[in-house]
C-alpha cells in the first residue's frame, strides 16, 4: 500500500483531470460529459501503479498503445466511472490537498462535475459553461488540438473550444505533419 502524500505527489506529477464534452450523434440527441482522472506511467512502473490503484480501491489499470516512435510503453490506472468520481476521488483530492497546477485544473473539473451532478447527459445550456471551463484546463498541454466537429470534419484549434465549425487547415497553427483530411 502507497500513502495518500504518494499518490497526491504522483499526480501532482503524472496526473490529469479530463473532461470529454462530446456532442449529440446519429444515435444520441444530446451532449454528454464524461469526466476522467488518469495517472500515467512507464511499463517498468506497473507494479507501483496497480498498488496504487489497490490503495485508493477504485479505477482500472490498462496498457497505453503508444503509436509515437520516441515515446516508451505505458499504462494508465483511470477512474471514469460517475460515482467513483463523485463519491471517492473528489472526497480523496479535497483531503488531500494537490500543490501543482493540478490544483486549478482539479477545481475547475470538480465544479463541471458539480454543475453536471455527475450525470452525463446534459442540457444544450449548460454546454457552453461547461465548454468555458474544460479550456481553463490543461493549459501548457497541447499548444495545437486536433478536435473532431460533429460533422466528422478534422479542424485544429489553439483556443481547445471544440467543436470548431470550419474543416481547412490554418498552416501556421498546425503540427509540421498534419494535414486536412
Amino acid at each position: 500500500m502507497v500513502s495518500a502524500d504518494y499518490i497526491v505527489g504522483l499526480s501532482d506529477g503524472e496526473g490529469c483531470f479530463y473532461i470529454n464534452l462530446r456532442p449529440p450523434g446519429r444515435y444520441r440527441p444530446e451532449w454528454r460529459v464524461e469526466p476522467h482522472f488518469y495517472l500515467k506511467m512507464r511499463s517498468d512502473e506497473l507494479p507501483l501503479l496497480n498498488e496504487v490503484r489497490d490503495s485508493l480501491g477504485y479505477g482500472r489499470v490498462y496498457r497505453q498503445k503508444e503509436k509515437r516512435i520516441n515515446h516508451s510503453e505505458c499504462y494508465r490506472l483511470s477512474v471514469s466511472n460517475p460515482n467513483d468520481i463523485r463519491e471517492k476521488l473528489i472526497p480523496f483530492f479535497h483531503k488531500h490537498h494537490l500543490k501543482s497546477q493540478k490544483k486549478r485544473n482539479f477545481e475547475l473539473f470538480c465544479r463541471i462535475v458539480e454543475m453536471t451532478n455527475c450525470q452525463q447527459r446534459v442540457p444544450i445550456e449548460k454546454v457552453e459553461a461547461i465548454r468555458q471551463l474544460k479550456a481553463e484546463m490543461n493549459h501548457g498541454a497541447r499548444p495545437v488540438r486536433e478536435s473532431r466537429s460533429p460533422g466528422g470534419n478534422t479542424t485544429y484549434t489553439k483556443d481547445c473550444n471544440p467543436p470548431v465549425r470550419s474543416s481547412k487547415l490554418v498552416a501556421a497553427e498546425a503540427p509540421p505533419s498534419a494535414e486536412p483530411r
